[in-house]
């Protein structure tokens, strides 16, 4: 990250610490989102027609999701958690068995992928913070965004708080648009419309999830 002769109203460079670039992750560490989908729909008796009847996806998205070949983005993954009777946790980063959870920066979980639904391309990439937690209702991830055109809106329930880390991000919600910079905050009902992606190259964020 460059350096601006200017100082920032907030301490960017200790941001840049923490953050860190989000590697691709080794083979068998990532991307397990569409096995736990496929094994907890088989878990739950529902068939993948149901579930598109359920949520409004159609099969053949469904299917590339369980095997692998797309990547669903936070907001599908939160609609399928929906359909499924579970909390979304569960299908981003697992099952926790721990009462509490503290992470170390060099200790961060599971990097996973999210990609466009018409061109597959990469649209970000996060990191679950706290996925030892049993029960939880929030998700904490680090997420770094990738620039995009292809605008995937999502609506789903619960609430989100993202918080810019890194770069400048566009957040779309409902008819308004808006550019937050290191230090700027959002807090949003997941129900209503949202679009979020990065206006420079590359941004990061802390993101929580609310069921």
């Amino acid at each position: 990250m460059e350096k601006k002769d200017k100082i920032p109203h907030i301490n960017v460079d200790y941001f840049e610490d923490l953050t860190g670039n989000i590697k691709n992750g080794e083979k068998g560490d990532v991307d397990e989102v569409g096995k736990r989908i496929q094994q907890l729909r088989e878990e739950r008796g529902i068939s993948i027609e149901d579930l598109s009847n359920l949520t409004g996806f159609d099969i053949k998205r469904l299917q590339d999701i369980e095997s692998g070949q797309v990547k669903p983005q936070l907001g599908t993954v939160m609609k399928l958690s929906k359909a499924l009777d579970s909390v979304v946790g569960r299908l981003v980063s697992g099952l926790g068995t721990k009462l509490y959870s503290i992470t170390r920066k060099n200790d961060r979980k599971q990097i996973s992928r999210s990609t466009s639904k018409t061109s597959k391309k990469n649209v970000y990439s996060y990191m679950s913070l706290a996925p030892e937690v049993q029960g939880r209702h929030m998700e904490a991830l680090i997420v770094q965004l990738e620039k995009t055109t292809e605008k995937e809106i999502s609506v789903h329930n619960g609430e989100e708080f993202i918080f810019v880390l890194d770069g400048v991000v566009n957040l779309t919600i409902g008819k308004k648009t808006y550019d937050l910079e290191p230090g700027d905050s959002a807090y949003y009902l997941s129900t209503t419309s949202h679009f979020i992606t990065a206006k420079t190259p590359k941004a990061t964020i802390l993101a929580v999830l609310y069921e």
